[in-house]
């Protein structure tokens, strides 16, 4: 099979120059295209070069269709209103569209379904191995431990992080509520601060910690009567997420159209 044609959306950001570095890096994928917000001062600047690599004559662009037309799949980490603007894009021309983007809500996620009929969708909070078998860890955790224990998840991430919690904290929570049965909307409890009055039992409890350079940091503790348990990982390059991401783009490549989520990349079956 030839190599899969990709192209990095958000290719000026962290991730985005993440992604470029890892399809240099990997033998059966090319960079097909690069993208960037309309007025971007980045646009028409060499994305290769903005990643630290050699010149690649792939120029950062604003129009995904035309960028589109020659590429078989986008690896889309950005901000919400713009993977909502290329979910239609990718749909119509059939690409495997990878979201890693964060903040997503409901109606983001009901936007990003609605399209899955028409082409493959792999969806996740994070791309990581590591993450998503911890979030297999949680959910049997959560099967095996009653109300006694209650569930709170940390996470820390760099200054620059505009949303909380973040996507993967919120993967973590959902995979705590879907093994205890419980919807997570009715049971999460985001941030304390005042007279909060005692904690409920059942609850899911999330702190969020925003500092420094930090890739990412995520724990769930279950504590209960005189013990407690902690499930932590720790980032420490944000090329776990890119790998992670053209590992999920390989894979979708020739799927059936369908949202799928790192679980049924990696086989994990949760």
């Amino acid at each position: 099979m030839a190599d899969m044609r990709l192209i990095v959306a958000g290719a000026g950001g962290r991730m985005g120059r993440a992604l470029v570095r890892a399809i240099a890096e990997t033998g059966d994928a090319v960079l097909a295209g690069a993208l960037e917000a309309p007025g971007s001062e980045l646009i028409g600047k060499d994305a290769a070069v903005l990643a630290g690599l050699p010149a690649s004559g792939i120029e950062v662009s604003a129009d995904l269709w035309s960028l589109s037309a020659n590429a078989d799949g986008i690896l889309d980490f950005t901000v919400p209103a713009a993977t909502i603007a290329n979910v239609a894009v990718a749909a119509e021309r059939g690409l495997v569209h990878v979201i890693g983007t964060t903040g997503l809500s409901a109606s983001d996620m009901a936007v990003i379904r609605s399209v899955t009929s028409r082409t493959a969708v792999v969806q996740s909070g994070n791309m990581s191995l590591g993450v998503n078998l911890l979030a297999a860890l949680v959910k049997r955790m959560a099967q095996s431990l009653d109300e006694s224990f209650d569930i709170e998840i940390l996470e820390m991430h760099h200054r620059a992080k505009i949303d909380a919690p973040s996507g993967t904290a919120l993967m973590l929570g959902q995979a705590a509520a879907d093994g205890r049965k419980i919807g997570l909307d009715e049971r999460a409890v985001r941030g304390r601060d005042g007279l909060t009055g005692a904690r409920k039992a059942g609850d899911i409890g999330f702190a969020s910690l925003r500092g420094g350079s930090v890739s990412g940091d995520h724990s769930v503790i279950f504590a209960g009567p005189y013990e407690r348990i902690t499930l932590s990982h720790h980032a420490e390059d944000r090329m776990i997420f890119a790998h992670g991401a053209l590992k999920a783009a390989k894979w979708a490549r020739g799927k059936a159209p369908g949202l799928y989520s790192m679980a049924d990349v990696l086989g994990l079956g949760v």
